[in-house]
């Protein structure tokens, strides 16, 4: 087992639009310990959402290589990058992605579903991750009648249901109050106390805070690495 659950080795990620090539990433080398709790940090078009996409394996670099857990997946199928994001990694966004029409437990087993899981096995593990999440009194509810904070916590207990290694949060505060965007990012401190490596995607310095580690991106570089807590 590899030292990092994470680690990228001078990766390019490059796109032909037009006339001239454009390098969304350049050179990029970054390491990341299970557990950790990193925010990955830049303004529009820095690349930061490139190397997320790279991270969860939904893109794959142009050159160098990414090693998950010691494994270099930068070759793999779109099958086989499909199931690594199946079993190993959680995404959590801006704008929730509930379905509407489904309760808070129906929206957190569907991974389970995907996963081929029995109906009393898949029902169990996400009543337990709704509990987990404070949600116990939720679960028959529907997104509509959620407040966004709760909205954003069933959307964290279906991203965690399948246990990832690795939970990647798209501004995930983006659409709170303060208040709640707190509460969310000490949820986050406390999912890494279990395990969990979150990779939290921001522009926003005051959300890159809570974070123990802050990786800033511009122009498709890293120009700071910066660790401003205990790492776990």
């Amino acid at each position: 087992m590899s030292e990092f659950l994470v680690e990228l080795k001078d990766v390019w990620r490059t796109y032909n639009q037009g006339v001239e090539p454009v390098h969304a990433l350049q050179g990029v080398s970054l390491k990341i310990k299970e557990s950790e709790y990193v925010a990955i940090m830049g303004t529009s078009g820095s690349g930061k959402s490139t190397l997320m996409n790279l991270l969860g394996c939904l893109d794959r670099p142009s050159q160098g290589q990414y090693l998950l857990d010691g494994t270099d997946i930068s070759t793999r199928s779109e099958d086989e990058l499909a199931e690594i994001r199946n079993k190993s990694v959680g995404f959590v966004f801006q704008q929730f992605n509930l379905l509407p029409s489904m309760s808070a437990l129906d929206n957190v087993m569907l991974p389970l579903v995907y996963a081929g899981m029995g109906k009393e096995q898949r029902t169990m593990r996400a009543e337990q991750a709704l509990k987990d999440l404070g949600l116990g009194n939720r679960i028959h509810h529907k997104p509509s009648e959620l407040s966004g904070g709760q909205q954003q916590r069933v959307a964290i207990a279906r991203s965690i249901v399948n246990r990832p290694r690795i939970l990647l949060a798209d501004e995930p505060t983006g659409a709170l109050d303060s208040h709640t965007a707190k509460e969310i990012m000490s949820l986050f401190t406390k999912l890494t106390e279990e395990g969990i490596t979150v990779i939290l995607v921001t522009h926003d310095p005051e959300t890159a805070a809570c974070a123990r580690r802050i990786v800033k991106v511009r122009d498709g570089r890293i120009l700071e690495d910066l660790i401003i807590g205990k790492v776990q």
